[in-house]
């Protein structure tokens, strides 16, 4: 539903709240007016790399900027970088992003569409793959694309100028990533971009290019970045500590209860949509020691888990927690996995499996050598014992509890 309408400069306004930067709110003013005199709205661009399959807190900052955009009326593209992203965003990155293959690159893109769903309204949404117009761009036509920017200029990205100080290899390929998201910009005549800090370089080049093909230059509206659950670096698949917004509610509220004080306030703003007011007046309570921390947490994790599972889901994301890390117990709900246990040698009968390889096949890590680290870090149990040599055989003819970390359970059983 379309908000009422607002003045020009009414409109300028709150598109800038809880905004990082808007270049410029004198531009955005010109082509509010400039569109109603035309009788069209903006086209606002949003793009995602589909490295990873998974939409998560830190992407729903922008996307409930988009949300708000689109009830103001405007026309909202979700951009899948499926060409880009076997490229590989450089953006932040210490080091090259090993570049995806096709088959990856289509496989995650396939899952965007119905979790943009949980925010966006996707049938006023366009949604547009980049492969569209970059696969068909020649050699000659890519070196005319590189004449918008110069190496200096390049290196003037934070990334891109620490790697070189340090002495560590930027590949030319990378140089391209921005060329090619600007390139983006001219071809859906974007009037604005939205992104994290992060990428306000990248649409910097975008407004030349569109100079460059003379178009006008988007508008630039970056929102803050949302420090993953660690409290430290941003919030990101590649670094583990990220809430995609298509988990399960348990896991969400628990996620969200594992972030340190530190980072409640963060979240608070970026990622409960609850007011300035409401969030001042329960950070005032807990400084003021009239609301415990841990009280004021699972009101925040209450709050953003029934933005993505409904209220009914946040309340038993609470009970389970309850459950699990206050009482002690196992969660009330967890899937059976048949396992294959072929025994190991000299094991003396069946149903019996090295712990590692139990831990693997079920899919809470990614290698034996992850596994064995969890096994010697004390992060495995099995009916509640720890379970820390890793070299130990386990007993799985009958069902038990595996447990990894803190939030990971499945109940095991060797397959007959």
């Amino acid at each position: 539903m379309t908000e009422k309408r607002l003045s020009p400069q009414e409109e300028v306004d709150r598109i800038a709240e809880g905004a990082d930067e808007l270049i410029s709110p004198e531009e955005l003013l010109s082509k509010i007016e400039k569109g109603r005199s035309e009788k069209r709205p903006l086209r606002i661009k949003y793009g995602a790399d589909p490295s990873a399959p998974d939409i998560h807190l830190g992407h729903a900052v922008s996307l409930f900027k988009l949300k708000q955009l689109q009830d103001l009326g405007h026309h909202i593209i979700f951009l899948i970088g499926d060409f880009t992203g076997m490229i590989g965003d450089p953006s932040g990155r210490s080091r090259t992003r090993p570049p995806l293959s096709r088959e990856e690159v289509e496989k995650n893109a396939e899952t965007y569409r119905a979790q943009v769903s949980k925010i966006l309204d996707v049938e006023r949404t366009e949604v547009a793959y980049n492969s569209e117009w970059c696969s068909k761009l020649n050699f000659e036509d890519v070196i005319r694309l590189c004449s918008s920017t110069t190496v200096a200029r390049m290196l003037e990205r934070d990334d891109f100028l620490l790697r070189y100080q340090n002495e560590v290899s930027i590949s030319l390929h990378e140089f391209l990533y921005p060329i090619a998201q600007g390139y983006d910009s001219v071809c859906l005549k974007a009037d604005m971009e939205i992104g994290g800090t992060d990428q306000k370089f990248n649409f910097l080049l975008a407004r030349q290019m569109q100079r460059d093909h003379g178009q006008e230059p988007q508008i630039i509206l970056t929102v803050p970045l949302l420090v993953g659950t660690d409290g430290e670096q941003k919030m990101s698949k590649s670094q583990g500590n990220y809430i995609c917004i298509t988990e399960s509610a348990v896991d969400i509220f628990g996620k969200v209860m594992s972030i340190p004080d530190s980072a409640m306030e963060t979240y608070y703003r970026l990622a409960s949509r609850l007011s300035d007011a409401e969030v001042n007046k329960i950070l005032a309570e807990v400084e003021s020691g009239k609301l415990h921390p841990m009280e004021a947490k699972k009101r925040l994790a209450r709050a953003i888990t029934a933005l993505y599972a409904g209220e009914e889901g946040a309340r038993r994301g609470e009970e389970e927690f309850a459950r699990i890390f206050q009482s002690g117990k196992d969660p009330s709900e967890m899937a059976l996995m048949h396992v294959d246990a072929p025994p190991p040698p000299k094991a003396g009968r069946g149903g019996r499996m090295w712990i590692v390889e139990l831990v693997c096949s079920v899919g809470f890590a990614e290698s034996k050598g992850k596994a064995r680290r969890l096994v010697e870090q004390g992060a495995v149990s099995l009916d509640g014992e720890r379970i820390s040599d890793a070299d130990a055989q386990v007993d799985i003819s009958r069902e038990r509890v595996l447990r990894v970390g803190k939030r990971r359970f499945a109940r095991v059983v060797a397959r007959e």
